[in-house]
């Protein structure tokens, strides 16, 4: 009974309806039975939802005839559909990708130069011949490792290889003989590349002897400004003296703080372990060249992380070119020294 009223009703308005109005309702009504014949549930395709998608923008009474979906159902429809459009449109080609080579250039000359801006570091780029925007440098440039932005100094690292150079460090390592004597081994290293400038042995040290080791390392060729010491005993007034009239300031670190003088303190641990841990030292004269030998291999040939893989001394690269490897006993044949020669 109910729906023989609404069908009444509706045959009524229908007789007030413009043809336009009737003509869009009965397209609609149809495309609903045409999708509704194909089973008990209704299967929606790609062309239904657009088909929806079109009525819902022309025909402004599209809800009141819509049955197979709810009215919510289209709107979603209409805005997947806007955004694959403009997803599709985005995919026109614009600036080319940057190289992952140049991604890593951008990224060392960033943490290598902590002061620079996007544009020093495109600028530098530039004179490499790679042109790349500010915009591009800023976008690979690492991020700033505090709330405050990027730092407006150096890193400490480099605040301390500024300062490397001009200065030396010394100090005294005891090494134990065959016949349970001590022994003294001192050594004065130039902090600037870790070269070992002088090296010698006593079993009295004092402070005139230390003094005279100074004068000794420093040589012509060296170019020294400061001294960095611990507040060890063994030096004394005289050492300082001494030490003042070669044009050198004496930097005495803090009290039971041996990572302040951490280069030497460094160097000590590597002549532990590459030489005396391994051999039984039978006296002084024993002990003096046995140091004396490291001391070559460490500044000609053993090469250094904090110096790019270099010696001290420097050494050159030898190529497949230059021939054969041979190896070159150093320290007793302790270490080997490789390089290349000629068949």
């Amino acid at each position: 009974m109910v729906a023989l009223l609404e069908a009444i009703v509706g045959a009524l308005f229908s007789a007030f309806r413009s043809r336009a109005n009737l003509v869009a309702e009965n397209l609609v009504l149809r495309q609903q039975l045409a999708v509704l014949k194909v089973g008990r549930r209704p299967r929606l395709r790609p062309v239904d939802r657009a088909f929806w998608v079109v009525v819902s923008r022309v025909w402004s009474r599209w809800m009141d005839v819509l049955a197979v979906v709810k009215p919510a159902t289209v709107i979603a429809w209409h805005r997947r559909g806007y955004a694959r459009f403009w997803a599709q449109k985005s995919r026109r080609p614009g600036r080319p990708p940057v190289a992952p080579e140049l991604i890593e250039l951008i990224v060392r000359m960033a943490n290598e130069n902590p002061t620079w801006s996007r544009r020093r570091i495109a600028a530098e780029l530039a004179k490499l011949g790679l042109d790349v925007s500010k915009d591009s440098v800023a976008k690979y440039m690492p991020r700033p490792a505090g709330p405050h932005g990027r730092p407006p100094s150096t890193t400490w690292a480099t605040f301390v290889r500024l300062h490397l150079a001009g200065t030396i460090a010394v100090d005294f390592l005891t090494v134990p003989t065959v016949t349970f004597r001590t022994l003294y081994v001192f050594v004065v290293l130039s902090l600037e590349r870790r070269l070992l400038l002088h090296v010698n042995v006593t079993a009295h040290p004092y402070a005139a002897w230390a003094a005279q080791q100074m004068v000794e390392a420093m040589g012509p060729e060296v170019q020294a400004l400061r001294l960095l010491r611990d507040r060890d005993g063994i030096y004394g007034r005289a050492f300082d003296e001494r030490v003042g009239r070669l044009g050198l300031e004496t930097v005495r670190i803090t009290p039971r703080s041996p990572w302040q003088n951490g280069y030497v303190e460094r160097f000590v641990g590597t002549l532990r372990r590459a030489l005396l841990d391994h051999v039984i030292v039978l006296g002084e004269r024993h002990l003096l060249r046995l140091v004396r030998d490291h001391a070559l291999y460490y500044n000609r040939d053993r090469p250094h992380m904090s110096l790019s893989g270099h010696a001290p001394a420097q050494r050159v690269v030898e190529g497949p070119e230059m021939g054969k490897v041979i190896a070159l006993p150093r320290v007793g044949g302790l270490h080997h020294r490789y390089l290349r020669r000629a068949a």
